[in-house]
């Protein structure tokens, strides 16, 4: 147990010289075709520091949009979820070396040749990241199996808990369940045994009782947080007396984060509208030809502070899903919805008119996803807090979208909204519009809800 934890000091080194690895040799990838090729197509052919200038503008492009898509997260996340990200920062990083390759050499008639260049190039980029994150996942796995773990619960069962963590074996293995209620000195015993535990809703003062504990041994711990730690989580530090004070102001954005949120939302869903417009109209077309009912359709929403609006999305449902006014949340093989309308839904193209949501200022372009009025009034009534996502707009996207599922239970979703509104920055929404290209590409994020699952409202009996 003691050389375990010992030797989790070099997991971060570990991580670090792997995606340097990763990273050397995508650039000497570059080096090569520069060399061999784009250099070759300029008119003034660059020499020395013109060279070494061009490849520190790719390495440093290529670090920003590897940290965007999380795909320095080696031995972290999933390795598909690596490659993907890899993928995807390689892709955007050459679209970008194509378009500057072309504008500096002023070679039009060459574009073909200088197209399969680049095309070759990151073909051969993300076969390298694909070996080589493979190898570096099995490497970690060796070096660091998954962590034995003690899940200690108390009035919920955990089973949805640790279904979720099952789908990532590779980190965590728990092992045991035991209930708070077995007293302090049977699961301190039992705590020590393990490479860490997991405190699943634990009432406060129990919670933080075992909390020091573990702080006190140098165990590992994980903790699912109520509502009220994510409000503190980030809460100003005031030192105006010898006695620490947090500080939470909670009334959501400032003055200045509004205004600057609403000015990138104004810029950016006007760029994107034009845009998107031919894959609008391609998907409004398909959608009337499948059977003949309207392409769009609106529903009332609410956004801040309680304000209800009309959000409008492409209809991937039959005409008359819910003919009888009740809201019905989507199920996985949900029937009413049409074979147009998975795809739009996979791809998200369904979610394409809600930039005129955003424009209009109804929305915008990150923030809590909009819930219809006699939803929220549904969880209000296990959940009071339901609400506290009102404290921004309502988003095209989000911090619950990027890191949740369509099946995320509506409490573990307020925890992330909530989470989002706690940490607000101007950089976490650009970091979330790199996520959502990324989760476009991955289908678990599209599933709807499961007939029978565990959800956070209805509690169960110990």
């Amino acid at each position: 147990m003691n050389n375990r934890r010992s030797f989790e000091q070099y997991k971060r080194i570990m991580r670090f010289f792997s995606a340097l690895f990763l990273l050397a040799l995508e650039t000497n990838v570059f080096i090569y075709v520069w060399f061999r090729y784009y250099n070759q197509e300029l008119r003034h052919p660059f020499q020395g520091k013109g060279n070494i200038l061009m490849t520190l503008v790719y390495v440093i492009l290529l670090c920003v949009f590897m940290a965007a898509f999380g795909g320095l997260k080696i031995g972290y996340m999933k390795k598909s979820h690596v490659i993907l990200a890899q993928a995807l920062s390689i892709v955007t990083m050459h679209i970008v070396v194509f378009v500057q390759i072309l504008l500096i050499s002023g070679k039009l008639y060459r574009l073909t040749f200088l197209l399969s260049v680049t095309l070759a190039m990151t073909a051969a980029d993300i076969v390298i990241a694909a070996v080589c994150i493979q190898v570096f996942d099995w490497l970690y796995y060796k070096l660091f199996p998954p962590r034995r773990l003690l899940l200690v619960y108390q009035d919920w069962q955990p089973e949805a808990l640790v279904e979720k963590m099952h789908s990532r074996q590779d980190k965590f293995n728990i092992c045991e369940f035991i209930n708070i209620e077995k007293g302090f000195e049977k699961i301190r015993e039992r705590i020590i045994e393990y490479d860490g535990v997991i405190l699943f809703d634990l009432h406060a003062r129990k919670r933080n009782h075992l909390l020091k504990f573990c702080y006190d041994q140098g165990i590992r711990t994980y903790t699912t947080p109520k509502i009220s730690d994510i409000i503190l989580m980030h809460a100003e530090i005031l030192h105006l007396f010898d006695t620490p004070l947090l500080l939470s102001r909670n009334f959501g954005l400032t003055v200045e984060q509004k205004l600057i949120k609403r000015m990138v939302d104004i810029v950016f869903s006007g760029a994107f509208l034009i845009i998107a417009s031919p894959f609008m109209l391609l998907t409004a077309v398909a959608v009337k030809v499948y059977d003949r009912g309207p392409a769009l359709f609106k529903q009332k929403r609410v956004t801040a502070g309680g304000k209800e609006f009309y959000v409008y999305k492409f209809r991937s449902m039959i005409v008359d899903a819910e003919k009888n006014g009740v809201a019905v949340l989507a199920k996985r093989n949900d029937s009413r919805i049409t074979p147009v309308g998975k795809f739009i839904r996979t791809t998200r193209l369904d979610e394409l008119p809600q930039l005129w949501n955003v424009l209009k200022g109804d929305m915008s372009l990150i923030g809590p996803r909009p819930e219809r009025p006699e939803l929220i009034e549904k969880y209000k009534v296990t959940m009071p807090e339901f609400t506290y996502r009102l404290k921004v707009k309502a988003g095209l996207t989000g911090y619950a979208q990027v890191y949740g599922k369509y099946n995320t239970t509506a409490y573990d979703k307020l925890k992330l909204d909530l989470m989002y509104i706690e940490n607000y920055s101007l950089l976490m929404d650009i970091r979330i519009i790199f996520q959502t290209i990324k989760v476009v590409f991955m289908p678990e994020s599209t599933e709807g809800v499961e007939e029978k699952a565990p959800n956070f409202e209805n509690k169960k009996q110990k």
